[in-house]
């Protein structure tokens, strides 16, 4: 199996996707007419902005998606530049790899995996 899809839950979509455009500058915008909705691919992997609702809710309350970048560092300082706020770490790991948690301005929490 290989992981294809994120689904990031928010209040406001298209803040929310703008913001995630910004992050994740690599990230190529597809619009899907028949949903009304704009995913952002990466490598065939997606990110989907999701309206959050009674059933999932946005925020930090389980899973975490680790993002591997090639400098830790440099990823914080991009990450905090447009406005995600050190939840936890940066931590030393495994073989000169460290990892952090950032929190994104609608409440959800991006990990990172890096040197």
């Amino acid at each position: 199996m290989t992981p294809a899809v994120l689904l990031i839950h928010v209040s406001d979509i298209p803040l929310a996707l703008a913001w995630y455009q910004n992050a994740f500058p690599m990230a190529k915008p597809c619009y899907l007419a028949e949903f009304d909705m704009t995913l952002l691919q990466i490598n065939g992997f997606s990110i989907e902005i999701v309206k959050a609702d009674n059933k999932v809710s946005s925020g930090k309350s389980g899973t975490v998606l680790y993002w591997s970048v090639p400098c830790l560092s440099e990823a914080l300082t991009h990450f905090e530049a447009l406005g995600a706020k050190l939840y936890r770490g940066p931590m030393a790991i495994e073989t000169g790899l460290s990892m952090c948690q950032l929190e994104d301005p609608f409440g959800n929490l991006i990990g990172l995996k890096g040197p």
